[in-house]
């Protein structure tokens, strides 16, 4: 696993969603909202994912710490959040039916087979209404917990020991 020069931990904050899909691009919306609102340490990437999948495993393969945002399908309320770890991901990403949720599952499994995954996984979900329709704006009950999500983030970089500072206005 990839160290900074400072042997600090590598942190990857990732972002995954299409964003052409209402609250399918939950998790690129928070990501946006962190980089706007944030600054974070060399050893933090704040990275967008989009639907890029397979060609994340460079990305995925330097975190020693991996926190995913995505719309996660629960069969609960919308707007209902989650945090998975990694022991949970295959069973409850697989009920997400969506083609980049199988991908970004087969990177990481390629991560482990070249012995370049992360030691720890969190996956932080909102539970979407409506990921068919297209459009760019979230549903107003996902959008809602835009924040919440942030402040979740920032809780498990909290636990990782990151220091991290709001930008000023």
């Amino acid at each position: 696993m990839a160290e900074t020069s400072a042997d600090q931990p590598q942190i990857t904050v990732l972002g995954i969603g299409n964003i052409l899909l209402t609250d399918e691009g939950f998790g690129v919306r928070v990501i946006e909202k962190l980089f706007d609102d944030y600054i974070f340490p060399d050893n933090v990437a704040i990275v967008e994912g989009g639907v890029l999948g397979i060609h994340l495993l460079g990305t995925l393969s330097r975190a020693n710490h991996l926190i995913v945002v995505d719309a996660v399908k629960n069969k609960q309320p919308p707007g209902t959040l989650y945090r998975l770890e990694k022991e949970e991901l295959p069973e409850r990403i697989l009920m997400k039916n969506s083609l980049h949720q199988t991908d970004f599952l087969e990177t990481l499994t390629l991560c482990q087979m070249i012995d370049q995954a992360p030691e720890t996984i969190v996956v932080l979900g909102a539970e979407p209404e409506d990921i068919v329709t297209h459009g760019v704006e979230l549903t107003p009950v996902v959008a809602a917990r835009v924040d919440e999500m942030v402040d979740r983030v920032l809780q498990e970089l909290d636990r990782l020991g990151v220091s991290y500072h709001q930008r000023s206005s």
